[in-house]
């Protein structure tokens, strides 16, 4: 189906299952496909919902890249709720999703009944230096995406062997980031990318949430274990859960660990949801 924001942008979004609501929000360059392994076992529990962000997939892609801001992003995964009628969800965010999640967390927690957040921080990533994203923003604007993706290669920030792993051995994987690639707007990707480096450190307003959390992580993710744990034991009764083997995807590189946390997780919030309305 086809979500409209309130500033016009369409935005492309997959519904399947029933039950309680379950939003998936993928990362930074990402699409809605980074779930697809998942989503027939989760909707036979939950009402599970993904979609493109703007500027990537089959979303519309605004030319502005000051439209593109982690605010905006939030009000979009809201209109997506709405749209599907989810008035309470529980929300997974990935990478840049998590940090999206996160700000609905700490601005809008009567939407969310559970919370989960993946291979994220609570401010700027931790070893990523503001001054190189600003380059990087800059020669996606001015030289596009062909240059950016040569300058992205050398870095190789979040390049680790379980993802040198999955590019060798999942048939077909290297070609799916390649397609991903091809669909995002270097604008996006200039205006993001400003957002991610500069946002605001909100670790301590995470010690105000209450909805039930789980913070996963891959074990070879390191740019965001610090912040994993952080995030863990800051917010009230969350756990952590590190995905052994894995790096900044853990839903493709350890994938059986990955869907079994989740699924125990949700029927935790599951079973307490049913003992809480029983008692009232």
């Amino acid at each position: 189906m086809r979500v409209t924001a309130d500033d016009g942008v369409g935005l492309e979004v997959e519904v399947a299952g029933h039950g309680p609501g379950l939003v998936l929000v993928h990362g930074f360059g990402g699409a809605k496909e980074d779930f697809c392994d998942h989503v027939e076992i989760l909707a036979e529990t939950h009402t599970v919902v993904t979609f493109d962000h703007r500027g990537h997939g089959a979303s519309d892609k605004p030319h502005d890249h000051e439209t593109y801001t982690l605010e905006r992003l939030r009000n979009d995964v809201l209109a997506v709720a709405d749209a599907v009628g989810l008035e309470r969800f529980r929300l997974l965010g990935h990478s840049m999703g998590g940090m999206v999640a996160r700000g609905i967390a700490i601005r809008y927690p009567d939407r969310l009944e559970a919370l989960v957040l993946m291979d994220t921080s609570h401010g700027p990533i931790p070893g990523f230096d503001p001054a190189l994203m600003d380059l990087a923003a800059d020669i996606a604007l001015e030289q596009g995406k062909d240059v950016l993706e040569r300058v992205l290669k050398e870095a190789a920030p979040l390049d680790n062997p379980a993802y040198q792993k999955l590019l060798d051995e999942r048939p077909g994987y290297k070609e799916f980031g390649e397609r991903k690639w091809a669909d995002l707007s270097e604008r996006m990707w200039a205006g993001v990318a400003r957002e991610i480096a500069y946002q605001a450190e909100e670790l301590d307003a995470l010690a105000g949430v209450t909805c039930p959390t789980l913070v996963i992580v891959g074990e070879l993710d390191r740019p965001f274990r610090g912040s994993s744990r952080r995030m863990a034991e800051t917010i009230p009764g969350a756990r952590l859960a590190i995905i052994a083997g894995a790096g900044h995807s853990p839903q493709f590189e350890n994938p059986d660990a990955w869907i079994a946390e989740l699924i125990g997780f949700l029927g935790s919030v599951t079973a307490k949801s049913l003992v809480d309305g029983r008692s009232v």
